[in-house]
């Protein structure tokens, strides 16, 4: 995709511009038609330069010079019947015609300008945010997780895509979003994944999937990116490009589904878990100072289930649950009831 497919788009609920300019036309070409068809409707009145009669081919030239202002003089009406409505309906017909292109130029003038002013603006407050890769079903439940949470605002997510459906669905959902390939380099930049604290990637493919990554990491050496991909043989690419946890979306989706028609209770229980917002949810902590070298304790409504010490995970029917150490991250399940 070229640097100039690239746009930045905020959340909008308004008409298009191509909805606002075919209505322009759409009156325009009225204005024309109807002061043609008076013309044609009145022709006795009207005479050519060499003393013709109007015919439906004249109607229709002088309607169009006439709305457009050009006046040629070569048809023009001779009877009182037709000068007074070239007075009382042409006359304001072409005034309206003007205020319609003058009103359509300085609108598409005054819309640049404003995005050119918003994309300033937005470049110099963005920071800290959210970006997410692919707008599909995978995309939008991450965004509703983050939003769920309360850890986001809306304002603070930023949508790529490249699919022109996608983003405007997006758009209307709120988000600011950018319609361009995340792969490249320039459309990571304009979505400022320099400052985001974040980047999902939610591709269809899992080589594509790789390279954003890669393209966001080297970007951004600190931000967490979480990174789906449907292969589990693909996964360790993802992570040695640079993704902070990777997801086997489809593997993950199988093993819900065969545990649902043995334990249907438990894969409930799980999808409460992942459901932001509604009864029980995960989260985590850091350790508190107190807690290091004994086991983990409850605090504030949060259930510890395990730690991750660097890049291990223990559960909590393990010995080493019980010995904290300074860096470990508690992993509980909260709920108001706890």
């Amino acid at each position: 995709m070229p640097t100039s497919a690239v746009r930045i788009l905020f959340p909008s609920r308004a008409a298009t511009p191509l909805r606002s300019l075919g209505l322009r036309i759409a009156v325009a070409l009225g204005l024309l038609l109807t002061v043609a068809a008076i013309t044609y409707v009145g022709r006795s009145g009207y005479r050519d330069a060499d003393g013709n009669a109007v015919s439906v081919l004249d109607a229709v030239y002088y309607a169009s010079i006439s709305v457009t202002t050009t006046g040629y003089g070569d048809i023009t009406p001779i009877s009182p019947t037709a000068r007074a409505w070239t007075s009382l309906v042409v006359t304001p017909a072409r005034i309206l015609f003007l205020i319609v292109l003058v009103g359509t130029t300085i609108e598409v003038l005054t819309e640049r300008f404003r995005e050119a002013v918003a994309i300033s603006r937005w470049r110099k407050r963005v920071t800290n945010h959210v970006i997410v890769v692919g707008y599909g079903t995978k995309g939008r439940g991450a965004i509703q997780s983050l939003l769920g949470k309360g850890s986001v605002s809306p304002r603070d997510v930023i949508v790529i895509d490249v699919s022109e459906t996608a983003v405007d669905e997006a758009r209307q959902a709120g988000f600011v979003v950018i319609l361009g390939d995340a792969t490249r380099t320039i459309v990571l930049h304009q979505a400022q994944v320099e400052q985001a604290r974040a980047v999902i990637v939610t591709c269809n493919r899992d080589d594509t999937a790789t390279l954003v990554t890669l393209t966001a990491r080297e970007l951004n050496a600190t931000a967490v990116i979480a990174a789906a991909v449907r292969e589990s043989e693909n996964a360790h690419l993802l992570s040695r490009s640079g993704a902070s946890t990777v997801i086997v979306s489809a593997e993950a989706t199988g093993r819900l589904l065969g545990l649902a028609t043995q334990q249907p209770a438990a894969v409930s229980v799980l999808e409460d878990l992942l459901v932001a917002g509604r009864g029980m949810e995960l989260s985590q902590r850091p350790v508190a100072p107190d807690e290091v070298g004994g086991p983990p304790t409850m605090r504030n409504a949060c259930l510890p289930i395990a730690i991750q010490r660097g890049d291990a995970r223990i559960a909590f029917d393990e010995r080493a649950f019980l010995r904290t150490q300074a860096g470990d991250v508690i992993v509980g399940i909260n709920s108001e009831f706890l």
